[in-house]
């Protein structure tokens, strides 16, 4: 018997496939992150936007916070709902974040959020340290990615 998919939404992965494009992702780590209750909500229904976020970690106090994530207003909780931007903590522990903000702290390096998914029951976003791409380099992938469509292209018509 087939099995069957949850219907709360843990199934569902929200990414940010600019950021891949833009940056050279080097070092990744997955976080938690601090939610109210129609955050959460919000989320189940993929109403978020992880296109123009980043993260700063700092040093003193110790911390790691997620900026410009847009979650959408979950619509049955009225007035009573969350803001749909704002700053939101996020969870690692202190090594991590210390390593974290010294890697950012190169120039040219920024830290994006790339995917945010439940896991367990519990929201989990998974962060990488990247440096930004020239557009030589956004152009070399392009060119990489169209030679291996046409690869697989010649391949399958083999077969």
């Amino acid at each position: 018997m087939a099995k069957r998919k949850p219907q709360d939404g843990s199934d569902r992965v929200m990414e940010n496939r600019k950021a891949r494009y833009r940056y050279a992702i080097g070092e990744t780590l997955e976080v938690g992150i601090m939610l109210g209750g129609t955050e959460v909500k919000a989320l189940r229904d993929g109403q978020v936007s992880l296109g123009e976020g980043f993260v700063r970690a700092e040093e003193t106090p110790v911390g790691l916070w997620l900026y410009n994530v847009n979650i959408g207003e979950y619509a049955p909780a009225g007035s009573r709902g969350h803001k749909p931007v704002r700053v939101r903590k996020l969870l690692a522990h202190k090594r991590e974040i210390l390593r974290l903000a010294k890697a950012s702290d190169v120039k040219g390096a920024t830290i994006v959020p790339l995917k945010l998914y439940f896991k367990d029951g519990w929201a989990k976003l998974l962060i990488g340290v990247g440096h930004g791409k020239s557009r030589v380099d956004k152009r070399e992938d392009l060119k990489a990615r169209d030679a291996g469509r046409e690869i697989q292209r010649a391949l399958s018509k083999r077969v």
